[in-house]
């Protein structure tokens, strides 16, 4: 014998705390680009290497983002709890 659905709420496919883990993946992209920013001269004539192609900007940075992306992936793929199975 089927189970027929009694309630009416329908069933979407993210919850809430797949956009909770939405949100925290998303800062942490954000976090990467602001690691990414600075690195700049005072003077345009003066090229400062050493600060621009430091570890931080050139191999965290990325790592990060590309971490933040595989959480936003693993958040959106996320199956919900389902405590309401019998």
């Amino acid at each position: 014998m089927t189970k027929i659905k009694t309630d009416t709420k329908p069933d979407f496919p993210l919850t809430i705390e797949n956009y909770k883990l939405l949100i925290i993946g998303f800062a942490i992209i954000i976090l990467g680009f602001l690691l990414m920013i600075g690195g700049g001269s005072e003077n345009p004539s003066v090229f400062n290497g050493k600060e621009l192609f430091s570890f931080r900007r050139i191999t965290l940075a990325p790592l990060v983002i590309l971490f933040g992306f595989g959480f936003e992936i693993w958040a959106i793929m996320k199956k919900p709890k389902n405590n309401n199975e019998e």
